[in-house]
């Protein structure tokens, strides 16, 4: 029998929290919930799961220092996190976004959109269960797949999660242009909702994926814009 994906729930509304964990569990998952931040880093800490949900405003430990702290676990950097907040402004999301989040769902939601979610990143391969090749290379750039490490010039480059993904789907697709729908549904996933703001984020990240492998990320040769289109990896 497959072992049930295990989800971590951190959010101090304890209604909210039991009846998210009522439909997880209805979904097939097994869940832990946690009604603040610390209790949520013990059990970060001491657990392994699949996915994890955390209210940005916690009392005490707030949700963007968990997830910070959450992605400095060498056995949690790249577990799906969704964050999930009353605030919407575009400031609010990309901040979560840049902490390491994956997803994010303003508040009020269904729980329908929320099932959606999580479905959509646990539906999305891993890339190292997807690989065929151990490493990716382009001139001076270099992925090493398996260990999810990249490096310029032998000198290596921090990425996000999403950033790794990103330059990954780049690089196997040298010189073709990607539309901002193809780049949602291969490193977001193809059940995540796509809107504007949506397409606005392929490009925040993109931005700071050129700030971080471009000579010149004023002047980007790597990773080129195609008006209209989309973008595309040059080597």
């Amino acid at each position: 029998m497959a072992r049930k994906k295990k989800i971590l729930l951190v959010e101090d509304d304890e209604m909210l929290t039991a009846n998210l964990a009522e439909k997880l569990r209805a979904d097939g998952y097994n869940v832990d919930a946690a009604l603040d931040g610390e209790t949520g880093w013990e059990k970060a800490r001491s657990d392994s799961y699949d996915l994890i949900v955390l209210d940005i405003m916690l009392p005490g430990l707030d949700g963007i220092s968990l997830c910070r702290f959450i992605r400095n676990l060498p056995e949690a950097a790249y577990v799906p996190i969704i964050m999930l907040t009353a605030r919407g402004t575009e400031h609010d999301r990309i901040q979560g976004l840049e902490t390491g989040a994956d997803d994010y769902i303003v508040k009020p939601f269904s729980l329908g959109e929320f099932l959606s979610r999580v479905r959509a990143q646990m539906r999305r391969p891993s890339p190292n269960r997807s690989l065929n090749r151990d490493e990716l290379a382009s001139g001076d750039l270099r992925l090493d797949l398996t260990a999810r490490r990249v490096f310029k010039r032998d000198s290596e480059v921090k990425l996000t999660n999403k950033e790794f993904t990103l330059l990954a789907v780049f690089m196997r697709n040298k010189q073709a242009v990607l539309s901002r729908d193809f780049l949602i549904a291969n490193v977001w996933g193809e059940d995540y909702l796509i809107g504007e703001s949506d397409k606005r984020t392929v490009d925040v990240h993109i931005r700071w994926l050129r700030e971080k492998i471009e000579d010149n990320p004023s002047r980007p040769k790597r990773i080129s814009t195609v008006r209209g289109v989309g973008y595309r990896f040059e080597g």
